[in-house]
């Protein structure tokens, strides 16, 4: 999303995706882990969106072309990473591209660990050099226009260092089409920055956003929250154009799809995984988790 705005502002495809058994994180604020029948009930089961292998589970969408149109193979898998690549591009004209995870989630905790390799292709904007991003919250993309350059989504914009000395913060907040509230006030500019450090060079960063629905969001460096706000929802521009049955202003974003983007700068993505946090909060349950924030009796297992 257009950094030059963010300078400006300081401030389920279940069964087809491996699921990885880590030993227990518990999130922030939780006590000790408790047990359930057996079971480790902290032991937290991440979702890898990406497999490793191949784009299985993902959708791509480019400006002026139609939704799975994978424009001269800018998303593919190299040597283990998803790569955002323009080695076969000529010229850059407006194509904004985005790859859209299968399933749609409300309360998960999702983490990236990405870089940015290589040059910008020619022609692309300037705010878009070593720019990517995580788009949280979108509609379904069978929604977007043909023509439609960003999807209606919650931005954690991703950024790196361009080798200058001057800062700048990874994590950010830009928001196409929508509006959060931040520091208990409706914030409707487009982008804000985070506080986090800057990355240069091609170094691996690992970014994570805590999402519970529309209730709260946070964007995670190093450990470290860098950024928090709430209540996400349908509104403003920077979007264009959109349908006006789906661009409703004021309409709260409570859930959606996940995407990566193509900016224009060449990126790699070497994980990006999901721990869900909606599902079975019954201590009494086979699959109880400790971790759950928002339990849904139908995914208790007896």
């Amino acid at each position: 999303m257009n950094a030059r705005l963010v300078g400006r502002w300081s401030l389920a495809a279940l069964a087809a995706a491996a699921v990885v058994m880590t030993v227990a994180r518990p999130l922030a604020g939780q006590g000790a882990p408790a047990q359930a029948r057996g079971h480790d009930a902290a032991t937290q089961e991440w979702i890898q969106l990406f497999n490793g292998r191949d784009l299985a589970n993902w959708t791509a969408k480019f400006t002026k072309h139609d939704l799975g149109v994978n424009l001269h193979d800018t998303f593919r898998v190299e040597n283990g990473v998803l790569a955002v690549r323009y080695d076969k591009w000529k010229a850059f004209d407006g194509e904004f591209g985005h790859l859209f995870y299968t399933q749609p989630f409300s309360y998960y905790r999702l983490a990236a660990e990405y870089r940015f390799v290589g040059e910008q292709l020619a022609g692309g904007p300037g705010w878009a050099r070593r720019n990517n991003g995580l788009m949280l919250h979108a509609p379904d993309p069978k929604t977007m226009l043909k023509d439609q350059d960003f999807p209606i989504s919650i931005e954690v914009q991703l950024l790196g260092g361009l080798g200058d000395g001057k800062p700048r913060t990874t994590a950010n907040l830009c928001t196409p089409g929508t509006h959060v509230v931040l520091n208990g006030q409706l914030f409707t500019p487009h982008c804000t920055n985070s506080s986090s450090r800057t990355y240069d060079g091609d170094q691996w960063v690992r970014v994570e956003v805590e999402v519970h629905g529309d209730e709260r969001l946070r964007h995670i460096v190093d450990g470290q929250v860098v950024l928090e706000y709430a209540r996400p929802q349908i509104g403003g521009g920077q979007v264009s154009p959109a349908d006006p049955k789906v661009k409703v202003d004021g309409t709260p974003l409570t859930g959606g799809y996940i995407a990566i983007q193509a900016e224009t700068g060449p990126t790699e993505f070497r994980k990006i995984e999901l721990l869900d946090l909606e599902g079975c909060a019954d201590p009494k349950a086979s699959n109880y988790r400790t971790y759950v924030v928002k339990g849904d009796p139908k995914r208790c297992r007896y």
